[in-house]
């Protein structure tokens, strides 16, 4: 989709209410609602996370959107597939001063670049206990990305128009955090499959951006 087509449409998206669970709900792996009667305790102490789903054109002015791909390290979310963000500092005034400066950190764009459109539906991550808040942002600008080494294995640029093709709505075999293999609803994208809490925040995306468009 060409950007300036993209711009007009997002400018609709904040008048637009959340489908929330709606959307989120059709990428739930088939565990989570044992995992979350699980953890009832555990989800009152949960911590806070912020996220960004960052739109920016390509050199083409064709609509693109970032994920990031994690390093592996000894951890639940070693080598998944998210969005650019972390968990809050306290030098952050908000979760969304949180993604920004994470976005910034990991992926190189300059805060001051970035226009945050809308603020979307937290999700809850039990691996972690941590509920994230996702945030669309643009940027008007084609990015020069500078990844951070120490977290980030590879930034995945990934067009509008491949996200909305649905034949990329998949089922597909995971290994868990728990070291369990089951059958999950994902996103084949770019030749990742996004699974779990990220679909789920992409699902509500697409969702609002389908109503726009």
């Amino acid at each position: 989709m060409d950007f300036d087509e993209f711009l007009i449409s997002i400018s609709k998206i904040k008048n637009i209410p959340l489908p929330a669970q709606a959307s989120q709900f059709k990428m739930v792996p088939p565990f989570r609602q044992e995992l979350l009667k699980k953890q009832e305790e555990a989800i009152k102490r949960a911590k806070k996370a912020g996220v960004l789903a960052l739109f920016y054109p390509d050199k083409n002015w064709k609509t693109h959107f970032i994920l990031i791909l994690r390093n592996t390290y000894n951890g639940v979310h070693s080598a998944q597939i998210g969005f650019p963000g972390g968990k809050v500092e306290e030098q952050d005034a908000s979760l969304e001063a949180t993604a920004l400066r994470e976005t910034f950190e990991e992926i190189g764009v300059p805060k001051n670049a970035m226009e945050v459109v809308r603020k979307l539906s937290e999700v809850y991550i039990p691996p972690s206990n941590f509920y994230v808040q996702p945030f669309m942002a643009i940027t008007t600008q084609t990015p020069h990305f500078i990844k951070q080494d120490h977290e980030v294995e590879a930034i995945i640029e990934v067009p509008l128009t491949h996200f909305f093709d649905d034949t990329n709505v998949i089922s597909q075999k995971v290994r868990t955090s728990y070291s369990v293999e089951v059958e999950v609803p994902a996103f084949h994208l770019n030749n990742f499959v996004v699974w779990g809490a990220t679909a789920m925040m992409l699902s509500e995306i697409k969702d609002l951006l389908k109503q726009a468009i």
